[in-house]
């Protein structure tokens, strides 16, 4: 079931050769171990020889690899990340079965293996499930028929928001963004069916046509609730037309990343004030919170404007929109048709995905979601050892020392600000691997007997918890992806940077690589994630976490100057059909890949004298390989659909820029492949930007 997503949290992700420098006499006595153990990460066979490093790094990086490596049926794109996750979901199958197996027999197990288990077995009934049909909702839509009273839909929202579904705006309980050691309650846009508020409000060829491919899918999605085909087209203009007057209320994803314009903290007067006609007490009674002393209101104007449609919008019309809201947040949970037809819109018209996955990862994927920390205790203690964390920990110690000289050597920064920017750099704290303390699952039920009521009972358990932490101590504990997730944060309030598990391991990373791999690859990446604390956004925040500024007015008119010229280069890249970047989504993840892949490199240096590597391993030289690695990080084949789809929503760009658009404004890509002036993908020195 989809899951409800707090309004503020500020989590920034990741996702011989010709022209080889002269061998050393080192490298030529280098054993084949060595050589297949940096392959471990760096994989020569991959890589296409016969393309010019210097023209199409890309395809001498991946060639190979992106010939025999096409995106899946069941897939929208398929990258080194996907190749892990696969690994992954095969080894979380192995470890679910058995934990279904020991639960079928009665056998003693764990409390993570019973929990996860029982899941499981309730994920593939397929023959309970597909009986059920639109069962399991019933007991939601008496609810939803049961609206009479425009006085109740406040406390009808309540309820769905506390079930895990987020109908019209979006409610949680977060650190304040401005005083970062306490909670406080956080309420943000929301509401839509489409991916962004632009997919209402463009109106080019293309997205007029998905907003009629959607408009038809409500339809079908309401037929399947038992709804006539006549009544249920009827209905999905009603949805449209709601969400649409809820789009043009929204923010756009550009200003969502200005962090200030997504704070406003009011009480409850402020917050009537901005939303007189909905009765918030009622609300917040609905969800199971006495009324908040003080609120994060993140977008006043949305709330307003929804506010009046609470108000004035016919109660007939919310009850559709409601049952609308309920049977797309369920669909994937429910019988056959229902996840038929949402994949037909998700999956193939927005995404360009050709097949359903097989029913055992779409359950993974569900329990990952829902209680990842039992699957991930199971899968830290079978897979995770602790050689993985010491490595990286010492990765880590580097390329903070790495960016540690990076400020100090900045010519652009006054030495005021550069104290404040050490400050912040010391008391970044790393995460590896997973939470010190698992989660605590023994008050969430779980029925072999009832897949849909598992999802459910589980998004009202997690509620439940996040509205725990309001008036409590900061829990800094805390992780916001589970272990076996292939992928990493950093947090701005918590000033935190994070690994799990499932990130640290080939093709991306392992413990006997070559260090100039493991630095390109997962260097880079730890680099990244750092560099966002100092990106557009994070180096908002001071070394607290606190959203306050730490600049000297010449400096930051010297950083922004800077982010400027990154905009201006993406905003220039065309990836599809004249779809550009758009520079300024993009911005902090560009900043990220950029001062990363700089600061990785430096690292790499300062490891390469406390521990010395090859000077060449299959003709390519530690520079080489650590940008040959950088580079078969972000290997991807991708469907056209799911590119525009990127292009539009996704503030990272697209793989294959996030490679050649670093290395244009880096002289050490060009000196490390002897890359002559008629051939060097360098912009010219006027045109080239350095930040970090």
């Amino acid at each position: 079931m989809k899951k409800i997503c707090w309004p503020l949290r500020r989590l920034r992700m990741t996702l011989g050769v010709a022209f080889a420098l002269a061998a050393s006499a080192t490298a030529s006595a280098m054993s084949s171990d060595m050589a297949a153990t940096a392959a471990l990460v760096l994989e020569p066979q991959t890589m296409n020889h016969s393309a010019d490093p210097c023209t199409d790094f890309f395809e001498y990086a991946n060639g190979k690899w992106l010939a025999s490596n096409p995106v899946p049926a069941d897939r929208s794109r398929y990258t080194a990340y996907d190749e892990v996750s696969e690994r992954n979901l095969a080894a979380l199958k192995a470890l679910v079965t058995e934990a279904r197996t020991a639960a079928a027999d009665g056998a003693q197990a764990g409390r993570a293996a019973a929990l996860v288990g029982a899941y499981y077995r309730s994920g593939m009934d397929e023959v309970r499930i597909e009986a059920a049909g639109a069962t399991p909702l019933a007991g939601e839509l008496a609810r939803i028929a049961g609206l009479k009273r425009r006085a109740d839909l406040p406390a009808l929202l309540g309820h769905f928001h506390a079930s895990g579904i987020a109908p019209l705006f979006g409610f949680g309980v977060d650190q304040d963004a401005k005083n970062t050691v306490r909670y406080i309650a956080q309420l943000g846009q929301g509401g839509l069916g489409l991916p962004d508020r632009d997919y209402y409000l463009n109106q080019d060829e293309k997205t007029r046509t998905i907003r009629a491919q959607y408009q038809a899918h409500v339809a079908r999605m309401l037929t399947l609730l038992g709804q006539t085909p006549t009544a249920a087209q009827q209905d999905a203009v009603i949805v449209l037309a709601l969400e649409t007057r809820l789009a043009r209320a929204s923010l756009s994803k550009v200003a969502l990343r200005d962090p200030q314009a997504s704070y406003h903290l009011v009480d409850l007067a402020g917050l009537q004030k901005i939303a007189p006609q909905v009765d918030w007490r009622r609300y917040f009674a609905s969800v199971g919170l006495p009324a908040p002393e003080q609120f994060n209101v993140g977008q006043p104007l949305f709330f307003a404007e929804a506010a009046k449609m609470m108000a004035g919008v016919p109660l007939a019309h919310w009850r559709t929109y409601l049952r609308w809201q309920l049977v797309s947040a369920a669909a994937s949970d429910l019988s056959s048709p229902f996840v038929d037809a949402d994949f037909a819109f998700k999956g193939r018209i927005l995404a360009g995905t050709l097949e359903l996955q097989p029913r055992w990862k779409r359950v993974l994927t569900t329990i990952d979601g829902a209680v990842g920390e039992a699957l991930g205790e199971l899968y830290v203690e079978k897979y995770f050892g602790p050689e993985a964390k010491v490595e990286a920990l010492d990765m880590v110690a580097n390329i903070k020392l790495a960016m540690r000289q990076t400020i100090g050597e900045l010519a652009w920064m006054t030495p005021a600000t550069k104290a404040e920017a050490l400050k912040k750099l010391d008391t970044v704290v790393v995460k590896i691997g997973y939470p010190d303390r698992w989660r605590d699952y023994s008050a969430l039920q779980i029925d072999e007997q009832s897949y849909f009521g598992n999802s459910l009972r589980a998004a009202q358990f997690e509620f439940r918890r996040n509205l725990a932490k309001l008036g409590g101590p900061i829990d800094r504990g805390e992780w916001g992806m589970t272990p076996p997730t292939v992928n990493a944060y950093y947090n701005a309030t918590m000033n935190e940077m994070v690994f799990p598990a499932g990130i640290l391991q080939p093709p991306l990373f392992h413990v006997k690589a070559d260090a100039a791999a493991n630095y390109g690859n997962t260097g880079a990446t730890i680099g990244h994630e750092l560099t966002h604390a100092f990106d557009d956004e994070g180096r908002q925040f001071d070394a607290a976490g606190n959203l306050k500024s730490w600049w000297s007015p010449a400096d930051e008119t010297a950083f922004l100057a800077r982010v400027k010229v990154i905009e201006t280069q993406y905003d220039d890249i065309v990836p599809i059909d004249g779809v550009h970047i758009n520079g300024k989504l993009t911005a902090g993840e560009n900043i990220a890949d950029l001062g990363g892949l700089k600061i990785a490199l430096k690292a790499l240096m300062l490891a390469q004298k406390a521990r010395p590597q090859p000077a060449e391993i299959d003709g390519l030289s530690i520079q080489q390989r650590f940008f040959v690695a950088y580079a078969q990080s972000f290997r991807a084949n991708i469907r056209p659909e799911k590119l525009r789809l990127q292009l539009a929503t996704n503030p990272h760009s697209p793989e294959k820029y996030r490679v050649l658009a670093p290395l244009a404004n880096m002289p050490e890509f060009a000196a490390a492949f002897a890359c002559p002036a008629e051939r060097s993908p360098l912009r010219p020195a006027n045109q080239r930007v350095d930040i970090w």
